[in-house]
């Protein structure tokens, strides 16, 4: 209890610098009636002053933030070096004030998730504890960030841990409590943005919400989409060029915010003049547009900061456009603008990070209306329906899988008293060297009591060769042929070492192998062990004759 409140105020405390430190940077970088050029320059010079310091000195710092935390959780026992949390904090505080539109939430959550991961190894706990930890600190900075403590613990238990029934539910609501806490006392009771009270004006208004759940969703299909295929495309480049990838979204950003202003920065502003139905059509349409494209440049490009900004940002223009829209051929039968533009975030960011129950919480605090509550849950699960029929991949998992990290789904994640591959695996006491002949493994495994054996050239894993695949090279007398010529790199199946051993039984069944190799989350090439059926079936007190 005492470090989960330790955690909530360090977090709280560092969130509140992250914001006083971006917002007064960007008032000297951006001073009142400055120049044109600033806004063509500036997010040039940030983002190639970003790229070059992530690239040197902070690798482990760019993007959002969220994946790299899930990745810590599932794949890195709990750690996140000081040195990243430095770099993500100072990184993404130069880089948004200089006008690149990212957000800070999700790069916050890294920040506290840091610290916690710092202090539990600092303390001397065990992996287990410190990985405990991960949400702990999460859950603080999302509180302070958003300014809402009990979307902040359904987002730790939604989304990083992926288990509403989390054990450590009692920590991060700790956590969440105090840091929200720490943002009143030191920035007062000001809410992230001022709403209007809501009101439903009609039973037709319900069909409109709808329609705007439909558009959320195609929207953040496209945003999803387009983000994961350009930094796709950007990660194939060479290793030595991501030092100055970042500038190719500065330049966009730059070209873009000397023509108009309202690109640069994450737009809170613009979002609060949304809720309130002052901004107008013109703009709202423009900035869907335009900052659909400059968010998932910036973001593919290596820029650090994160999308949750962004997504309310687009939610809101969306929702206020189709606001204003219904209340000008329907003034009687619909609520001003700013209502869509309210319930437009919340379809957006279920549509987008996948977390429909944190969505309503978010608002919901926000507002403090239960009366927005029906209009939002039928905007949210239709966005979030269509989206996940269109991009299966919720963009988090997606954006770790491109980075080689494979993250749990909800199945394999399982329950936390459950016995899991690590349990029972073993090294594998043979592993067939990759330059080997086929000839030469099926003799030098002659004796062996398996089916299939690990290849690997020195340490690195590249995939699994069976005795029927050795049988048939002989028999069709190309017994020259090396096992690197015979394997599929990674198209075989492999087991991680926290699955769940159900998992685990369910899959071996569907294979004919009796023989799986488990690998690192982090890295597919890293072997860990192996796992053979008989450990499965005898670990269900299954003895195998």
């Amino acid at each position: 209890m005492l470090l989960s409140l330790l955690i909530g105020a360090l977090t709280g405390l560092a969130v509140v610098a992250f914001i006083l430190v971006t917002e007064n940077l960007g008032g000297r970088i951006y001073p009142v009636g400055s120049a044109a050029w600033r806004r063509l320059l500036m997010p040039i010079a940030g983002s190639l002053t970003m790229g070059y310091l992530l690239y040197r000195y902070f690798p482990n710092a760019r993007g959002s933030g969220v994946p790299q935390t899930k990745a810590a959780l599932f794949a890195h026992n709990g750690y996140i070096s000081i040195k990243t949390v430095l770099g993500k904090f100072f990184c993404t505080a130069t880089t948004l004030a200089s006008g690149i539109p990212l957000g800070r939430e999700g790069p916050s959550v890294q920040v506290g998730a840091g610290i916690a991961s710092v202090l539990g190894r600092y303390l001397g706990l065990r992996p287990e504890k410190v990985k405990a930890l991960i949400p702990v600190g999460a859950a603080a900075a999302i509180a302070a960030a958003f300014n809402t403590p009990m979307a902040a613990v359904m987002f730790s238990l939604e989304e990083v841990m992926g288990d509403l029934h989390a054990p450590v539910l009692g920590s991060v609501v700790l956590s969440s409590a105090t840091a929200w806490a720490v943002l009143h006392l030191t920035l007062g009771n000001d809410p992230l943005f001022k709403v209007p009270n809501y009101t439903l004006v009609s039973s037709y208004e319900f069909l409109i919400y709808a329609v705007l759940g439909v558009a959320g969703g195609f929207l953040s299909v496209a945003f999803t989409q387009l983000l994961l295929r350009m930094r796709k495309w950007f990660l194939r480049l060479p290793t030595k060029t991501r030092w100055w990838q970042p500038v190719v979204g500065g330049v966009m950003v730059g070209l873009m915010g000397l023509f108009v202003p309202q690109v640069l920065g994450v737009g809170y502003g613009y979002v609060g003049q949304a809720l309130n139905g002052t901004l107008a059509l013109k703009i709202m349409v423009l900035l869907i547009v335009l900052k659909l494209f400059a968010v998932t440049t910036s973001y593919a490009t290596g820029n650090a900061g994160g999308i949750f900004g962004p997504a309310l940002l687009l939610g809101s223009m969306l929702g206020g456009a189709i606001g204003t829209i219904a209340h000008h051929y329907l003034p009687m039968q619909t609520a001003a603008p700013g209502a869509y533009a309210l319930v437009g975030m919340g379809a957006l960011f279920a549509g987008i990070v996948r977390a429909p129950m944190t969505s309503v919480l978010m608002i919901f605090e926000m507002t403090r209306d239960y009366a927005v509550i029906v209009p939002l849950m039928i905007a949210n699960m239709t966005s979030l329906f269509i989206s996940s029929r269109l991009q299966r991949e919720p963009v988090y998992e997606a954006l770790a899988h491109q980075d080689g990290i494979e993250l749990p789904s909800a199945a394999e994640r399982g329950d936390a008293t459950q016995r899991t591959v690590q349990s029972i695996m073993h090294h594998a006491p043979q592993v067939l060297a990759a330059r080997m002949t086929a000839a030469d493994a099926l003799e030098q495994t002659r004796t062996s009591p398996y089916d299939a054996w690990p290849v690997a050239d020195g340490l690195h894993f590249l995939g699994v060769v069976t005795k029927k695949a050795l049988n048939v090279a002989q028999a069709q007398k190309v017994g020259e042929l090396t096992l690197t010529e015979l394997i599929h790199p990674l198209d075989f199946v492999y087991f991680h070492s926290d699955l769940p051993l159900h998992v685990v039984l369910e899959r071996m069944s569907q294979s004919d192998l009796d023989v799986v190799p488990v690998v690192h989350r982090a890295d597919a090439h890293k072997l860990e062990g192996i796992v053979t059926r008989k450990d499965v079936l005898e670990a269900y007190g299954v003895h195998a004759g």
